[in-house]
């Protein structure tokens, strides 16, 4: 059947390689590798990555070859790969990866406003996996606080390459992200050299010394996972906003406190330049409970915020 035949037909069709784009940190993520060629439903690839599972590490492999894909169970153009003790609960993950659950269409194409409605038709088959790893997600996510996005991928990749051991399967120089045991073991001073300040290097060893919980947390609604993380220091806002989209699926979930998202929303959403959170949320009232979709549609279709005065230099951290 043709991609226009399922169009007619009402089904969303997986962009495959933009819905699994959320998972990877940075083009050089040492844990998640993702090779797209191509756009939209009709591009090819695969992404390789390495977890912990509640079974033990394990890798997994989603290839597809371009063909139109609704659903993954049984359909040809994906195919499914998994090694180690935690290939089986990776096999049954990774059809929530691919976004099989969120199948609903949400009106958003027909939206009022017609930078979301422009947004959500060239983004209508980008699906909200979900990974069910708030251990993996959180990781990166702390490192991304208070600095550049490059600087916190090359944190991420230096921490593995320190911390980490070789992933399961065929893969060279794919690595786990660190054991739990092993992180928390480290001081904080530790993480100096790595240019991760103290601020960032305590969230860190709390999720580690946590880990073992955050399997049942991912289990349950994202409203209760989200009361949960708040308890621990060092988690905001800002990182349960940006961890229960990829781990969870959560479509409402917004990064509060984020230094472009809240300008970029403001200025597509009501044409001003610059916005704080409190206007953000305003202006993203109309689409509670499908806030995070609008913010991630919008980023997929290279929607910013106008920029002013000269490029600042960038400090490593490792330098303050």
């Amino acid at each position: 059947m043709s991609t226009f035949a399922h169009q007619l037909l009402g089904e969303r069709l997986i962009d495959i390689g933009a819905t699994l784009s959320w998972y990877r940190h940075g083009g050089a993520d040492p844990t998640t590798w993702l090779n797209v060629v191509g756009r939209g439903v009709a591009s090819r690839g695969e992404m390789v990555r390495a977890t912990r599972t509640p079974d033990g590490p394990g890798t997994l492999r989603i290839g597809w070859t371009g063909s139109p894909v609704t659903d993954v169970d049984g359909i040809d153009g994906v195919s499914l790969e998994a090694y180690g003790p935690g290939a089986a609960w990776m096999l049954e993950q990774a059809p929530r990866m691919l976004g099989v659950d969120d199948r609903t269409d949400h009106g958003l194409a027909a939206d009022d406003h017609p930078a979301v409605a422009r947004a959500a038709r060239n983004g209508r088959s980008v699906r909200m996996g979900a990974s069910g790893d708030l251990y993996h997600s959180l990781l990166p996510t702390i490192l991304e606080q208070r600095i550049t996005i490059g600087e916190a991928h090359h944190q991420w990749r230096q921490l593995c390459c320190n911390l980490s051991e070789p992933a399961p399967g065929p893969f060279t120089r794919l690595l786990l992200p660190p054991e739990p045991g092993v992180l928390a073991r480290q001081p904080s001073w530790w993480f100096h050299p790595l240019g991760i300040e103290r601020k960032r290097a305590e969230p860190l060893l709390r999720v580690a010394q946590h880990a073992a919980k955050f399997w049942d947390w991912a289990a349950l609604t994202p409203s209760e996972t989200r009361a949960k993380l708040h308890l621990m220091d060092g988690i905001g806002q800002w990182t349960i906003g940006n961890v229960l989209g990829p781990a969870l699926g959560d479509p409402d979930a917004v990064a509060v406190g984020d230094y472009h998202l809240k300008n970029m929303v403001g200025s597509v959403l009501a044409g001003e330049a610059r916005a704080t959170d409190e206007r953000m949320l305003e202006l993203l009232e109309p689409y509670v409970g499908q806030r995070g979709r609008v913010v991630r549609l919008l980023r997929l279709n290279s929607a910013a915020a106008p920029k002013f005065g000269p490029k600042k230099r960038i400090l490593p951290m490792h330098t303050w």
